[in-house]
């Protein structure tokens, strides 16, 4: 049975650049980590059921120069293990990502979601 509610969603936002962003490969590198970081004993992920959006951001607001926001449901599993998530996707950002100085990782953790 599949829960919707499960299903993580990223958006990363950035500032216009000269250079891409993400790298073709980036995007699935990322669900593969997320996989496996957001996947638990309530849980077990695929790359499938994350959903990437990337979104360029106006107004030269951000604190860094990639922002990603991670919405997932609040298991138990990922509440105690929530800075280690951030600090870990952001690592991988700062790796894979060269050309990005500095990022910053937003884990959302909430009760109930719906998808339809």
């Amino acid at each position: 049975m599949v829960y919707f509610s499960y299903m993580p969603t990223v958006t990363i936002y950035f500032a216009k650049n000269e250079k891409p962003v993400v790298s073709k490969d980036f995007i699935p590198q990322l669900k593969d980590l997320l996989v496996k970081e957001l996947s638990c004993g309530e849980i077990a992920l695929t790359p499938e059921e994350i959903s990437v959006r990337l979104v360029h951001a106006d107004g030269g607001g951000m604190i860094a120069d990639i922002e990603l926001e991670i919405a997932a449901h609040a298991f138990g599993e990922r509440i105690k293990k929530q800075d280690v998530i951030c600090n870990t996707v952001r690592q991988f950002v700062l790796k894979e990502l060269p050309h990005i100085r500095d990022a910053r990782v937003w884990l959302q953790l909430s009760e109930l979601g719906h998808s339809w």
